[in-house]
C-alpha cells in the first residue's frame, strides 16, 4: 500500500546503507561487464583514440591496488568526519537533528562513491593474470578505474566543503524550514477539492454528534509507537465503499498505546474483524516522529534549536532569530492556505 511505501522510503532515505549498497552493486556489475567486453573494445579504442591503459600486468595490478587502498582509506576518513558532524550536531543543536543529517543524500553518495570504486578495483584486480603462458590485462577496465579514482577525488573535495557548510546553524535551520514548508504544501495542495465527485447524502440532523458518540465503534491500535503516517485517501475510499463515517482519534506525531482507539467508525454494527484488518494497515506506527505528515515535529525542531541557542552555555541570539524567521515563513504559508480553504468553502456554500 502507498503508506507502507512511504514508511519504507522514509526509513531508506535516512539510512547510510541503501545508496552505498546500490552503488556498490552497480560497480560490481560494471566491472564484470567491462572485463567481458574488454578485448574488442580495447583494441578499437587503442587504434582509433589511444585512450586506454597501455601498461602490462604488473603495472595494471599496481594501479588497481593503489586505487583500491586509497579509496578504502578515504572512505574511513569520510565516515569519521560524518560521525564528528553527527556528534557535534547532537550535542549543540539537539539529538532529534540526527535524522536530518542521516537523510543528507550528499553524504550517502560520497560514501557510496568510495566504496563502489574500491569494489570495482577489487573485481578488476582479480581478473588480471600474470602467468607467462596466459596473460590477460583488462586495459579498458583499468582505464575506467583510473577515471573513477579521479571522480572520487572530486567527490571528496566537494564532501569536505559540504560538511563545513552543513554543520552551520543557519543551514540546519534553513533545511528544517524547507521541510516545514514542504509538509504544508503536501497537506494543503492547490488542487485539493477540485474535480471531486459530488455524492448526494442525506441530512443526519443536528443531534447526530451525540448519536455518533453513542453508536460509533472504535478501531484500536494493535501496537505501541508514534503515529507516523495515515493513508487518508485509502481510508476515505474505504468509508465510501462500506458507507461509513470515520472520525480520527489520533493525528500523526501522537504516541499511541496498544488498545487505544485510532478511529471511531459509525455505524458500529458494520465494524467486524475483517473491517478492522483493512483499517489497521492505514495507520503506520514507528519508534520516532517523522516530518512526513507531522508539521509539529519540524516546528519543535526549530524551537529546540532556538531554546538551546538562548541557553547560557551557548548564548547565540542570532541562531534563535534565524529559527524565528523560518517559523514565521511556515506560519505565514499555513495561514495563507487556511484562508484559501475557508474562502473556497464559503464560495461553494454560497453559490452551490
Amino acid at each position: 500500500m502507498r503508506v507502507q511505501f512511504f514508511k519504507f522510503w522514509d526509513r531508506v532515505r535516512s539510512s547510510f546503507w541503501f545508496i552505498p549498497a546500490v552503488m556498490a552493486g552497480v560497480a560490481v556489475g560494471l566491472a564484470l561487464v567491462g572485463v567481458t567486453i574488454d578485448e574488442p573494445v580495447t583494441e578499437w579504442l587503442s587504434l582509433k583514440l589511444g585512450w586506454t591503459f597501455a601498461g602490462g600486468a604488473e603495472g595494471a595490478s599496481a594501479v588497481m591496488g593503489i586505487v583500491a587502498g586509497s579509496m578504502i582509506a578515504i572512505a574511513g576518513v569520510v565516515f569519521s568526519m560524518t560521525l564528528v558532524a553527527l556528534s557535534l550536531a547532537s550535542s549543540q543543536l539537539g539529538p532529534r537533528l540526527l535524522r536530518s543529517f542521516m537523510s543528507d543524500s550528499t553524504t550517502q553518495v560520497a560514501l557510496g562513491t568510495f566504496i563502489a570504486t574500491f569494489l570495482y578495483c577489487l573485481v578488476v584486480l582479480r581478473t588480471i593474470r600474470r602467468v607467462e603462458e596466459v596473460t590477460f590485462v583488462p586495459h579498458l577496465s583499468v582505464t575506467l578505474g583510473v577515471l573513477l579514482a579521479v571522480v572520487s577525488v572530486g567527490v571528496f573535495i566537494y564532501f569536505i566543503h559540504h560538511v563545513s557548510v552543513s554543520i552551520q546553524a543557519n543551514e540546519i535551520a534553513a533545511r528544517i524550514g524547507e521541510e516545514l514548508i514542504e509538509g504544508i504544501d503536501c497537506l494543503f495542495p492547490e488542487q485539493i477539492g477540485q474535480g471531486a465527485s459530488r455524492i448526494p447524502v442525506e441530512s443526519l440532523g443536528a443531534g447526530f454528534p451525540e448519536v455518533f458518540d453513542q453508536e460509533a465503534w472504535p478501531v484500536r491500535a494493535n501496537g505501541d509507537g508514534y503515529l507516523q503516517f495515515i493513508d487518508a485517501e485509502a481510508l476515505l475510499a474505504l468509508a465510501v465503499e462500506e458507507d461509513l463515517i470515520v472520525r480520527l482519534e489520533e493525528r500523526p506525531g501522537n504516541y499511541v498505546v496498544a488498545g487505544c482507539p485510532l478511529a471511531q467508525i459509525w455505524p458500529g454494527s458494520k465494524v467486524t474483524d475483517g473491517l478492522a484488518d483493512k483499517v489497521h494497515p492505514l495507520f503506520i506506527l514507528g519508534h520516532q516522529r517523522t516530518s512526513g505528515q507531522d508539521l509539529e515535529f519540524a516546528v519543535s525542531q526549530l524551537v529546540e534549536i532556538a531554546v538551546r541557542a538562548l541557553s547560557p552555555g551557548m548564548n547565540d541570539p542570532f541562531t534563535a532569530i534565524t529559527c524565528l524567521d523560518h517559523l514565521g515563513s511556515g506560519l505565514c504559508l499555513w495561514l495563507h492556505e487556511i484562508c484559501r480553504r475557508l474562502i473556497a468553502m464559503t464560495a461553494r456554500i454560497s453559490f452551490g
